[in-house]
């Protein structure tokens, strides 16, 4: 199967990294700019280095990985059999994305969303095909999860197809409805929310939130590291989504959670969140 996967940030590289080293599959990994693409794919060719450094992987596989991955441009997945986008999490974009690609696209292709959030009903509106949701978690090669997000007229075939390609790629499939959040966002970043909450109202220090949620409830990370590395800016829009579709007041977005994102205090990616990555 050729796998068509466009946005070749963290998500995309890591989904085109996850199809690339599975049995059967070759990847076209895309992105606006054909720079951007090959940087996708550099950062993947890096990620494997370092696996084969560590003694996690053979050289050789590390290379066969990397050799199963062409960077492009969008209208490079037009032979591809499963499209998957994996770019900025804004409903307008994605659904202009999947009317461009129903132009030059197969009529039998796949059309998913790695969507965190958005209606999956609301994305397939206008489109020739229904689109599904295949919503992996970061970083996408280490994270078994894969949610099947299943929207007005998804039928019963492509949810079977879907649940046997993630096998395929060594995932684990749930599934859920379309819903906001659909579920793990809507159970995790609420928490996320809340944590902000008890730093700002000054409960207790960053550190000390995490290190009682790691030590009390076992989690493997504090919810504010957690959120760093999600990226705050991920954050508030899912919950913007969350609060917006339900209008429940328990999922408004923290304003220091607002206050961050204005200041480009996003986590990880920008070097500075709730903790320093400089």
């Amino acid at each position: 199967m050729k796998v068509g996967v466009i946005g070749a940030g963290a998500m995309g590289a890591g989904i085109a990294q996850v199809f690339a080293a599975a049995e059967g599959f070759t990847v076209v990994l895309a992105d606006i700019k054909q720079e951007f693409a090959e940087k996708g794919k550099n950062n993947i060719v890096t990620s494997l280095n370092k696996l084969v450094d560590k003694d996690k992987i053979a050289a050789d596989r590390a290379k066969a990985i990397a050799s199963n991955i062409a960077p492009g441009l969008p209208e490079d997945v037009s032979d591809c059999d499963l499209i998957i986008e994996a770019i900025v999490e804004n409903i307008d974009v994605k659904r202009q994305l999947f009317n461009n690609l129903k132009n030059i696209c197969r009529p039998d292709a796949i059309f998913a969303s790695n969507t965190s959030s958005l209606s999956i009903t609301e994305l397939s509106a206008g489109v020739d095909r229904q689109v599904i949701g295949l919503h992996f978690f970061n970083p996408a090669p280490v994270m078994a999860l894969v949610e099947i997000v299943v929207g007005l007229g998804t039928t019963d075939e492509m949810v079977t197809k879907m649940q046997e390609i993630v096998q395929q790629v060594g995932k684990v499939a749930v599934i859920s409805k379309d819903a906001p959040g659909f579920i793990v966002n809507r159970v995790l970043i609420p928490m996320v929310n809340e944590a902000i909450g008890i730093y700002a109202d000054g409960t207790a220090s960053a550190e000390d939130i995490d290190t009682a949620m790691k030590l009390g409830a076992n989690h493997p990370m504090g919810p504010l590291a957690l959120g760093d590395l999600i990226g705050l800016d991920v954050c508030l829009a899912i919950m913007e989504v969350l609060y917006s579709e339900t209008g429940d007041s328990k999922y408004r977005p923290h304003i220091l959670l607002r206050k961050m994102v204005r200041g480009g205090a996003l986590g990880r990616k920008s070097k500075k969140g709730f903790y320093s990555y400089a």
